[in-house]
C-alpha cells in the first residue's frame, strides 16, 4: 500500500513505505552509505555518525550500518547529500530512474536501493518489487535445494537396498561355512574325548611319580634349612665384627673433623673482624667488566630483524622486550578483538591486562595499554594490575592517535614495540622509530 501526505502524486517524498525494508535492499542502501559517506565534510554529516568520520567503507558497513540507515530514514538533508554523492557515481542508474524507466537488466536490489535513497515517485513500488523478486529467489532456490535433497535420498536409499541384498548374501554364505564348520568340530570333539581319558590315564600314572618326588624334595629341603641357619649364624657374627671396625673408624674421623672445623671457624672470624676493622666495602664490579667489548645478548631492534624468525613467531616479542629498557605499546581493543570478540567490552579488557601483567611480570619490560575511549557510555572504575599502565583516549581523540603520540614522546634509540594489526596503527609508528608486531603475535605469547 502506498500512502500519501500531500506534495501531488508526482512527489516521491510523500510516499511511505508500510513494510519493512527487504535485507537484500538494506545491505545495498548501507553500501550506498558507506561510499557516500567519504565525500562529506564531519560538519556535513549527522551527530551520532560523526564518530565514524575517518573509518574506511568497509568498517563503517560493519560498526555504524544501524546508525547509517536510521540517518538515512529519518534526516532528509543527509538523504539528499547521499543521493548527490550517488548520482556523481551512478549517472545511468539514477537517470534512468528520475527519467521513471529503471534500466531492464539492472539488478532490482540495486534499482531497489537507489529508489530509497532518491525517492522518484513511484519508489516503493520499486523497493516493494525487490522484496518479492528476493523472496521469489529463495522460494526457487529453497525448492532447489529440497529436490536436490530427494534424489539424494533416493540415491542413499537404492544405495541402502543394494548393500542390504549384499549383505544377505554374505550372510547366507557364511551360514552355510558355519555349517561345515560345526560339523567339522564335532568330529574333532569326539576325537578330543577320547584324548581326555587317555590324557586322565596317563595322569594317574604321574601323580604318583610326583608323590614320590615330594618326598625326595622334603628331605632335601629339610637339610637345606639346617644349612642355612648355620650360614645366618656365621653371618650375624661376621656383621657384628663389621659394625665394630666402623664405629672405630667413625669415631676417629669425628675428632679430626671437629679439629679442621674450629680452625676453619676461627679463620672465618678473624677475616669478618677485619672487614669491620678497615671497613672494606662489598665488590661491585669486577676487572673483567672494565674491558670494553660486545657481550652476548645486548641486542638492537635491527639485529632482531636480521635473525631468521617469521614474522609470526612470538620469539620475536619475547627477543624485543628483552633488549634495555624495552617499551612495549599495546592496542587493547584490536588486540582483544583478534583475540576473543564475543566478550563484553569490560571482560575484554579485565583478561588482557590480567594477561599484560604476567608478561610485564616475566620480562620486566614497561608496558602501555591504550583503549579507545570514544567506545564508553560512562567512565571506566578500573583498577590497574601491577606493572601495566592504562591509558583511554580522551574526547576527540581516537586510541591510534594516542598511540602515535606516545611513540613520538619516546627518546631517539630506545626500543618501542607496538602490538596492532591496524595497517594506518603499524606504518605511523613504524616511521617514527618504532617496532610493530602483530596482535595475533602477542596473543600467542600471552597464551
Amino acid at each position: 500500500m502506498v500512502e500519501t501526505t500531500g506534495g501531488g502524486p508526482q512527489d516521491g517524498a510523500a510516499e511511505v513505505l508500510d513494510r519493512p525494508l527487504p535485507d537484500g535492499v538494506r545491505r545495498r542502501v548501507v553500501r550506498i552509505v558507506a561510499d557516500g559517506f567519504g565525500g562529506l565534510t564531519v560538519a556535513e554529516l549527522p551527530a551520532q555518525l560523526r564518530q565514524y568520520a575517518r573509518f574506511t567503507p568497509t568498517r563503517r558497513a560493519k560498526f555504524a550500518g544501524n546508525a547509517m540507515a536510521a540517518a538515512l530514514e529519518t534526516d532528509p538533508l543527509f538523504r539528499q547529500r547521499i543521493g548527490e554523492k550517488l548520482r556523481e557515481t551512478e549517472p545511468e542508474l539514477t537517470g534512468a530512474l528520475d527519467s521513471g524507466s529503471p534500466p531492464p537488466a539492472a539488478d532490482p536490489l540495486d534499482v531497489a536501493a537507489a529508489a530509497y535513497v532518491l525517492r522518484p515517485p513511484g519508489w516503493v513500488k520499486l523497493v516493494t518489487a525487490a522484496g518479492e523478486e528476493a523472496q521469489r529467489a529463495d522460494a526457487e532456490r529453497a525448492d532447489e535445494e529440497t529436490r536436490a535433497e530427494l534424489e539424494r535420498l533416493r540415491a542413499e536409499l537404492d544405495r541402502a537396498r543394494d548393500h542390504t541384498r549384499a549383505e544377505t548374501e554374505r550372510l547366507r554364505a557364511e551360514l552355510d561355512a558355519a555349517k561345515k564348520e560345526t560339523d567339522s568340530l564335532h568330529r574333532k570333539l569326539r576325537s578330543a574325548l577320547a584324548d581326555v581319558k587317555r590324557g586322565e590315564a596317563a595322569l594317574r600314572k604321574l601323580r604318583g611319580e610326583m608323590e614320590a618326588v615330594r618326598a625326595e624334595g622334603q628331605t632335601q629341603v629339610s637339610a637345606a634349612e639346617s644349612e642355612t641357619r648355620r650360614l645366618k649364624a656365621r653371618l650375624g657374627e661376621t656383621e657384628a665384627a663389621l659394625e665394630a671396625a666402623r664405629r672405630a673408624a667413625r669415631e676417629g674421623r669425628s675428632v679430626e673433623d671437629m679439629r679442621v672445623r674450629l680452625l676453619l671457624d676461627t679463620v672465618l672470624d678473624a677475616a669478618q673482624g677485619l672487614r669491620r676493622e678497615l671497613a672494606l666495602p662489598p665488590v661491585s664490579v669486577r676487572p673483567a667488566e672494565t674491558v670494553d667489548a660486545v657481550e652476548p645478548g645486548r641486542m638492537t631492534p635491527k639485529d632482531i630483524a636480521a635473525r631468521a624468525l617469521s614474522e609470526d613467531d612470538p620469539a620475536v616479542l619475547d627477543q624485543l622486550l628483552a633488549l634495555p629498557q624495552a617499551h612495549l605499546v599495546v592496542d587493547g581493543y584490536n588486540v582483544t578483538k583478534t583475540g576473543y570478540p564475543q566478550m563484553p567490552l569490560e571482560k575484554q579488557r579485565l583478561r588482557l591486562l590480567g594477561q599484560l601483567a604476567q608478561l610485564a611480570a616475566q620480562t620486566g619490560a614497561e608496558v602501555t595499554c591504550v583503549f579507545d575511549g570514544a567506545e564508553l557510555a560512562a567512565p571506566v572504575l578500573l583498577a590497574p594490575p601491577r606493572g601495566v599502565r592504562v591509558l583511554f583516549s580522551k574526547p576527540g581523540v581516537t586510541a591510534d592517535e594516542l598511540i602515535r603520540q606516545l611513540v613520538r614522546a619516546e627518546p631517539p634509540g630506545r626500543p618501542v614495540i607496538v602490538a596492532s594489526t591496524d595497517r594506518e596503527v603499524a606504518d605511523g609508528v613504524a616511521r617514527a622509530g618504532a617496532r610493530p608486531v602483530a596482535s595475533a603475535v602477542l596473543l600467542k605469547r600471552l597464551s
